[in-house]
């Protein structure tokens, strides 16, 4: 399974990775065609109540996991920094996510220590040797999007032995192909509504594409837009799947139950 979704980073063209925040949502999106789903940290963290981004949420992505890592697609984890400074403890966790059936996890830096986001990524790697590391950098989220701090930060990722990097908020053509021209391992961006288009960033050689908490956001506006279209006495628009749809998709969830 694990050699699978690498080997999505190498296909003909960009690996599409929606995210999915509950079982549903990911079911409907694999049984699109979609062969590899992530989660999305912002979905998991405001079901709960709780910040994203602010390591609250460990449980509740576990449980996720646990959810999903036994269905037929391939699952990548959003694990924000893998909720410890500790590399001990995110190693552990990385344990634990492929042991329920995840394929991958998304480590990401905040912006902190470099070299204490290299220890995460070389203690998960000695931990689940067959967890696809996906090591993301916020120089572009939460600084200024230097590109020599970028190149250096996901040149000792891939040096800790990442298997791709992530750089949300990178949306510049030139400087996605000036990365590519020094990585050795698969870059993966953020999709942007203002960036290039899935073709143009495949043309550049980008091997994956994220759409993070973009469908989750979209499904709040869509159930926003439903509520008041009908308030104001219009039909609401829009794709929605029916009861019989969503019952058929929780189905095998259902009847592994016992």
């Amino acid at each position: 399974m694990t050699a699978a979704f690498a080997a999505l980073h190498r296909s003909g063209r960009p690996l599409l990775l929606p995210n999915a925040w509950d079982h549903a949502s990911a079911a409907i999106l694999a049984a699109h065609g979609f062969p590899a789903i992530g989660t999305t940290s912002l979905a998991v963290a405001a079901a709960a109540g709780l910040p994203d981004g602010a390591g609250a949420t460990r449980e509740q992505t576990l449980s996720l996991a646990l959810t999903l890592g036994s269905e037929p697609f391939l699952l990548s984890v959003d694990a924000e920094d893998g909720f410890s400074d500790d590399p001990d403890e995110v190693a552990e966790f990385a344990r634990e996510l492929a042991a329920v059936g995840a394929v991958g996890i998304n480590l990401e830096d905040g912006l902190g220590p470099a070299d204490r986001h290299a220890a995460k990524i070389e203690s998960v790697r000695a931990a689940a040797p067959d967890l696809f590391v996906n090591a993301r950098t916020d120089t572009h989220w939460l600084g200024n999007g230097d590109p020599d701090e970028t190149l250096s930060r996901l040149t000792a990722y891939q040096e800790a032995g990442a298997h791709g990097v992530f750089v949300p908020g990178l949306t510049d053509p030139g400087e996605i192909t000036r990365l590519l021209r020094q990585l050795d391992v698969p870059l993966n961006v953020l999709h942007s509504p203002d960036g290039p288009s899935l073709q143009h960033l495949a043309g550049l050689g980008v091997r994956r594409v994220s759409l993070g908490s973009l469908l989750y956001r979209r499904a709040l506006g869509a159930a926003l837009e439903a509520a008041t279209a009908v308030r104001s006495g219009r039909t609401a628009a829009g794709t929605t799947p029916s009861y019989e749809e969503i019952q058929r998709l929780s189905a095998p969830a259902a009847s592994s139950s016992g």
